[in-house]
């Protein structure tokens, strides 16, 4: 992650916003340069009058700078992000119904954690593992990581495997299938249980007729 008053930020500020000027990208080559982060795109800037460059020459060049170091912003730059995850904690928050499993299941970045990274919490314990902005990007890896991190913190909680195969009583995990997230079962022949958000009521759970109380 990078601090917000980086010269990164200011160019991801600047490219998000449309109004990016030539000095952060410049000040950004001369500090890549330095670094022995020599680029093409370094070079391009290093070498061209600052006068030349037009406005489509320094969006170019400072998405180029970005990528060179692969430029990750945090949840404060890109709050999309994490309303893409919170979005994906709402979808997993069904399969918890659905198994008949209550608490609070909230996205949240722990205290004690300065990695910049978001952890699910299950009725307080942020028993999941990292989740980086950057997962917010793609909904399906979204939604797939969300499930696993809800998995693990659940498990810790109430001390069992959750959610299982209503077939084979296996533990089930969450897996991209062709772009789609889904709960798998490894037993009998690898197969697709449902799509997550998606779990059938767990057998012997009474459900709420329609039309007495919602």
């Amino acid at each position: 992650m990078y601090p917000d008053d980086s010269v990164a930020a200011r160019i991801y500020r600047g490219l998000r916003d449309g109004d990016l000027a030539a000095g952060p990208v410049v000040e950004f080559a001369c500090l890549m340069e330095e670094g022995g982060l020599s680029r093409p795109p370094v070079r391009e800037v290093l070498e061209r009058p600052v006068a030349e460059l037009t406005a489509e020459d320094v969006t170019r060049l400072g998405r180029a700078l970005l990528a060179a170091l692969d430029f990750q912003p945090g949840f404060d730059l890109a709050p999309e992000l994490w309303t893409a995850l919170e979005t994906a904690v709402d979808v997993v928050r069904a399969d918890l119904r659905a198994s008949g499993i209550d608490g609070s299941l909230e996205l949240t970045v722990p205290d004690w954690d300065d990695s910049g990274c978001a952890r699910v919490a299950f009725r307080g314990c942020h028993g999941s593992p990292p989740i980086w902005p950057r997962t917010g990007g793609d909904p399906g890896q979204a939604l797939a990581e969300i499930a696993d991190a809800t998995q693990d913190a659940v498990m810790e909680v109430v001390w069992s495997v959750w959610p299982t195969c209503p077939d084979h009583g296996l533990g089930l995990h969450a897996e991209l299938v062709r772009g789609a997230a889904v709960w798998r079962c490894m037993g009998a022949g690898a197969h697709t249980v449902a799509a997550i958000g998606e779990l059938r009521p767990s057998p012997g759970r009474r459900r709420r007729p329609r039309g007495h109380g919602g």
